[in-house]
């Protein structure tokens, strides 16, 4: 009897963690991912592609032999097909692709305004309240826009990891405002304690 009641409580709980284990793979598969993800991809094929990513201020992140491909706003899954097509063209047949969050961005408090940094070739630079969801662009309305010295190809968003204190900088270039493979768009949202520089152009350009 005793056996019987054993084995009935130990059936219980391992039908209780598969459907744990079942509705925590549900919600990871749900995730939408967000900037400041850190994803795992991994190939089979070839682990020299293996690495972790982090999905940028824009939404993409860049992968060997992609280039910048969109990630925020879509799910793993998502991210993991528009990967492998991608990759195909490069294999003999559709390459094995695993995507995983790897470390989930930190939930920025909520406030009425927060800080953001103009410095360099601004006509109004300093410290700037403005809106949380205030993109790029409009920030640099908001600074007044650039000086008639500004390199406006080379402005440059520096954002400071909370976890590391590492300071990330983001290339944006005025004159292609939808972003390109190798800089951000101006509809980046910015973040609390982001600094935007204006260099100064230099000599003919």
């Amino acid at each position: 009897m005793r056996n019987s009641i054993g084995n009935r409580f130990a059936a219980l709980v391992l039908g209780l963690g598969l459907l744990l284990a079942s509705a925590l793979t549900a919600s990871a598969q749900n995730y939408v991912i967000r900037s400041g993800d850190i994803l795992q991809v991994d190939v089979l094929e070839d682990s020299s592609l293996n690495r972790r990513l982090l999905v940028l201020p824009d939404g993409s992140i860049n992968f060997p032999m992609v280039g910048a491909i969109r990630a925020a706003g879509r799910t793993v899954e998502q991210v993991r097909r528009n990967l492998t097509t991608a990759l195909t063209p490069n294999f003999a047949s559709a390459p094995t692709v695993y995507v995983a969050i790897d470390e989930l961005a930190e939930i920025e408090e909520t406030s009425n305004l927060m800080d953001v940094y103009a410095i360099g070739e601004f006509e109004e630079p300093g410290r700037i309240e403005v809106k949380p969801g205030t993109t790029l662009l409009q920030f640099l309305a908001e600074a007044g826009g650039l000086s008639r010295f500004a390199a406006d190809k080379r402005i440059e968003l520096h954002r400071t990891d909370r976890h590391t204190g590492r300071v990330n900088t983001y290339r944006f270039n005025s004159r292609t405002p939808a972003g390109s493979a190798t800089g951000i768009s101006g509809g980046t949202r910015l973040a609390p304690g982001d600094v935007v520089e204006a260099p100064q152009r230099r000599l003919f350009e």
